[in-house]
């Protein structure tokens, strides 16, 4: 999306009428007619795509620096299980997630929704029950909602657990990764960043 709303601004600002740029030399003015807005669109969207897109190893986002409610996690099937077996078993942990959510719906009360399945990559919307003081007092009475994002890397699966409102969660993000995980480590899987 972010690629998409840079190349439009891009587009934008090569195709403007009226700018005026600033006064230059004729060699300097003579250059810049001789490069087309084309061209200029061309060379800025590569910049852009060299620059916005994330490699293999960082395709979800990292977790802000010193963020309080965002976890990032790796987890790694045994090896000797296919790419196809790893996307299943994983699927099968996400469905086992109890809907009514952990601790008398004090994490998760609100249950989730798996959003998008495709190709071992999983995002799913956590919300919370919306009963408790903060929702109440903060959220008009609304869950909150957190979102996890699993994408794979190479033969591992990268986890990023977040809350969409608010600087803290209160640790409603670890307790959802630590119940996954836990059955995830039932099934053989390594995790790291736990």
């Amino acid at each position: 999306m972010k690629i998409v709303q840079t190349t439009a601004l891009m587009a934008t600002i090569a195709t403007c009428q009226g700018f005026v740029a600033p006064q230059q030399s004729a060699a300097a003015q003579t250059a810049l007619e001789m490069t087309s807005r084309r061209d200029a669109l061309a060379t800025s969207f590569a910049t852009i795509l060299a620059i916005s897109v994330p490699s293999a190893a960082n395709a979800i986002d990292a977790c802000p620096k010193g963020s309080k409610n965002c976890l990032r996690q790796t987890w790694t099937p045994p090896s000797s299980t296919s790419a196809a077996d790893a996307a299943s078993q994983l699927r099968d942990v996400l469905n086992a997630y109890p809907q009514e959510g952990q601790e008398d719906g004090k994490v998760d009360g609100g249950g989730y929704t798996i959003i998008s399945d495709s190709d071992g990559s999983f995002k799913l919307e956590y919300r919370s029950s919306g009963k408790g003081f903060f929702a109440k007092s903060f959220n008009a009475g609304k869950p909150f909602i957190d979102d996890l994002v699993i994408e794979p890397n190479g033969s591992s699966f990268e986890f990023r657990s977040a809350s969409r409102l608010g600087d803290s969660d209160f640790g409603v993000n670890g307790k959802r990764l630590s119940y996954i995980g836990g059955l995830l480590k039932d099934k053989g899987w390594t995790g790291v960043g736990l």
